[in-house]
């Protein structure tokens, strides 16, 4: 009964790769937020340095015709903020026009 050998504590939650590596990837995150009623609004977030957020925002209004806005918050940096469900289509024209890499992009929502 007392034969038991792994009595080693190991959290599957703790966080692996804090080992300071500095080749880290960054990651584009295209979220969905529920405004009010049927309202939705379609954030991104972490784009490269390289990449025009303005002239990007401006191609994203026209191509998807919703409104949209520039954002510039201390913590997140710049925010592109759209009207309507547009996860599929940003993802969609960054990996074909915007070279980035499908891997590099994260849709979060329902």
């Amino acid at each position: 009964m007392s034969d038991i050998q792994n009595l080693q504590t190991y959290d599957p939650f703790a966080d692996t790769g804090d080992s300071g590596d500095t080749n880290q990837q960054e990651y584009i995150h295209i979220r969905i937020q529920q405004r009010n009623g049927r309202k939705t609004l379609t954030t991104i977030q972490g784009l490269p340095k390289s990449l025009d957020k303005k002239r990007l925002l401006k191609v994203f209004k026209k191509d998807f015709a919703c409104n949209g806005t520039l954002v510039e918050d201390e913590e997140l940096g710049s925010v592109i903020q759209l009207q309507g469900d547009q996860r599929t289509k940003v993802s969609g024209l960054l990996t074909t026009e915007g070279g980035v890499d499908k891997k590099q992009i994260k849709i979060h929502g329902f």
